[in-house]
């Protein structure tokens, strides 16, 4: 059975605020809970006015505390940008809080630009170059600790928080499966090496004390609507989005253009049409034909959906359009 999921990018739409894309959140969140998706994760992005939960951890505890059974987690934390015992220190916390509902997926981008990211960590010493170590030193931080050991992850030892690896190329993949790590990709936005990445990862998998066999989860964009029609007019602010950001004008998400695509120049749509494969469509009949095809192709155990809407009301109406047509062989309850 492939499980749904949620991955929020806490979008800011256009006419509206960081508090108010706040409050939507935890709307969605109840929603979520509500239509039984199995975990919500929140994503670290940075220096972008059109994204809430930079602060991931820190609205990761808001959506815990307004939720009461759903897992919550980070899709990522970005482990450049941090110290690892500081992370370990936070999830452990969150867990401490929120006992066995807390996910930790880590990834090695920066969610930013290279300025910003030296804004974040002062120095680039710590880079992606040393994302291998960082992962297992945060990893210890969560073992017991030794009689002896002077330094203690304080809340955060002792914790079971799962840890997963995050990726968009086949690093990632190697990385998970030496670990004997779970493995998320990105294939709702950067899809070009999903399938050798999914082969890489469960070729090359060794069982480890936190999981015994490969498993996958995978992005996947979702705009479901009453008609076709509806449901491209809601794909095409992420469609904007994106145009927006690969030309240097990054903002808010924009509103619904009808025809937006038919508009754009060759570069554009080959753009778009090629970092948006990963996505469902449509009238329920149509999105569930492209949810059942993806999972055919990729044998996903999980799919972390998003759906960048810029209305709150018709992006709560598209996730549960979801879950009532993959109610019978994918949700968590």
């Amino acid at each position: 059975m492939t499980l749904l999921s949620i991955l929020d990018l806490a979008p800011v739409p256009q006419g509206s605020d960081v508090s108010q894309a706040l409050a939507n959140t935890i709307d969605l969140a109840r929603q979520a809970e509500r239509l039984g998706y199995n975990r919500y994760w929140l994503a670290e992005h940075h220096n972008m006015e059109g994204i809430a939960s930079a602060a991931t951890s820190v609205v990761i505890g808001a959506v815990a505390a307004a939720t009461s059974s759903i897992r919550i987690g980070a899709g990522g934390i970005m482990l450049p940008n941090h110290a690892p015992l500081v992370i370990a220190e936070q999830f452990g916390t969150l867990n401490a809080l929120y006992p066995g509902r807390i996910d930790l997926g880590l990834g090695r981008a920066p969610g930013s630009d290279m300025a910003t990211a030296r804004a974040l960590r002062r120095t680039l010493q710590g880079d992606v170059d040393n994302f291998p170590q960082d992962v297992m030193e945060l990893m210890h931080w969560f073992e017991p600790a030794n009689d002896d050991q002077r330094i203690r992850a304080n809340p955060g030892e002792g914790q079971s928080v799962p840890v997963w690896i995050l990726g968009s190329s086949t690093y990632g993949a190697q990385l998970a499966a030496h670990l004997g790590l779970p493995y998320a990709f990105a294939s709702h936005f950067a899809p070009t090496e999903l399938m050798s990445a999914i082969r890489i990862y469960r070729e090359t998998f060794r069982p480890s004390a936190r999981l015994a066999k490969p498993y996958v989860m995978l992005g996947f964009n979702t705009f479901a609507a009453d008609t076709d029609e509806q449901a491209q007019a809601l794909f095409s602010s992420v469609q904007q989005a994106f145009v927006n950001l690969r030309s240097g004008r990054p903002g808010k998400l924009p509103p619904p253009m009808d025809g937006y695509a038919d508009r754009l120049n060759p570069g554009e749509r080959a753009m778009i049409d090629q970092a948006l494969a990963c996505s469902a469509v449509g009238a329920p009949a149509a999105v569930r034909a492209a949810i059942e095809a993806f999972v055919a192709q990729t044998g996903a155990d999980e799919l972390m959906l998003t759906s960048q809407i810029w209305d709150p009301a018709a992006r709560i109406r598209s996730y549960e359009i979801v879950a009532d047509i993959m109610r019978p062989m994918a949700l968590a309850s």
